[in-house]
């Protein structure tokens, strides 16, 4: 059922500034290579740098960010021509450096599609990967699925952000309404995922809505028990929560660079994919995402679906594309998106030719 402009006002003010940090927490500086605190410096490539010094935003700490870090670790970026400088980016730095071009491309949810409604010069260009979003309640708590919602409180990072997009996304589909005029549910916002447990622990909410990898260490460590798995879920199993998008002025202008950009990607990815504990070692060790347990952080990892160079191979672009379709059809039919979604699925993505 179509809701009404409550969520596209909420998106329209909230919405930009946390997804454009991509999957995961506010954003935190990353130490560098070394392991001391500053700008992280890419890897010496052979000869010139064919596209140049820039800068991507990739020190949020978020441990589905993998494919930034191994690009930039291995020196998948330099291989393409890029002297990248990963960077810690503000909202406005992030919308200025998109539109003006000097930041050609970040990782960012589906909840990024409303910004673009509202006017962000990006398209989407490719996938990232999956999963990272688990629902937790208390242990001795009576909640066991979403039809058991009805009433509660559930904890969010922020109102509008996607924690809050996904589970507006399973209350509906289920006959919930997740407009807080309807008093069906209400959410409560914490900048902080800590302080989002601590409220699930004392009873302030009962529902907490963990980026990874928070909610995987409290499950495991018995604290709570996990009600919803972006990456099982039937909805939302084996398709993209997280997306690349691209400068459209870069793409108008220089094609190539973001092919470059893409292929780099990729490699990334396909490393992953081959070397799981490898690329946790890296991101540990160098502090790109705070996680102690490697075992798990291995696991969460491999959960993510970075595909291999088959999978790659096999009608990638067409999976892209069709996830796209999906989400907008699934934001359309509860109000986040007023476009009509055919139309808007085509013009929101591009297919680039690597």
């Amino acid at each position: 059922m179509k809701k009404t402009k409550w969520l596209s006002t909420i998106l329209s003010i909230a919405v930009f500034g946390t997804l454009l940090t991509g999957c995961g927490p506010t954003p935190t500086p990353a130490p560098n290579n070394s392991g001391a605190a500053g700008t992280a410096e890419a890897p010496a490539a052979a000869g010139e740098y064919r596209f140049g010094k820039i800068d991507i935003p990739g020190k949020d700490g978020a441990l589905c960010g993998a494919p930034i870090y191994i690009a930039y670790d291995k020196g998948f970026f330099a291989e393409e021509g890029f002297d990248v400088n990963l960077i810690s980016a503000d909202f406005e730095t992030r919308k200025i450096g998109l539109n003006n071009g000097s930041i050609p491309i970040v990782n960012g949810d589906f909840q990024f599609f409303p910004s673009i409604e509202n006017g962000v010069d990006v398209k989407v260009v490719d996938g990232l990967h999956e999963g990272c979003i688990k629902f937790a309640v208390r242990p001795d708590s009576d909640i066991t699925s979403v039809e058991d919602l009805r009433g509660k409180k559930i904890g969010v990072d922020e109102i509008g952000g996607t924690p809050h997009q996904v589970a507006s996304l399973w209350l509906e589909n289920a006959g919930i309404s997740a407009d807080p005029a309807d008093n069906e549910v209400s959410f409560l916002p914490f900048s902080d995922g800590n302080l989002e447990f601590a409220a699930l622990e004392n009873g302030e909410i009962d529902v907490a809505a963990l980026w990874d990898p928070l909610g995987s260490i409290h499950e495991k460590a018995g604290d709570v028990k996990i009600i919803f798995d972006l990456g099982t879920d039937e909805y939302f199993a084996g398709r993209f929560c997280c997306f690349l998008y691209a400068s459209n002025k870069v793409l108008k202008e220089n094609p190539e660079e973001v092919a470059a950009l893409l292929r780099a990607y990729r490699k990334a990815q396909e490393w992953i994919y081959e070397n799981p504990e490898e690329a946790v070692n890296i991101i540990t060790e160098k502090n790109y995402a705070a996680i102690e347990d490697k075992e798990l952080a291995v696991e969460l990892v491999k959960s993510y679906g970075y595909p291999s160079s088959s999978d790659h191979a096999q009608d990638w672009d067409k999976r892209v594309q069709d996830d796209v379709r999906y989400f907008v059809d699934g934001l359309s039919s509860i109000g986040y998106l007023e476009s009509d979604p055919e139309e808007f699925a085509k013009n929101i993505y591009q297919k680039v030719d690597l």
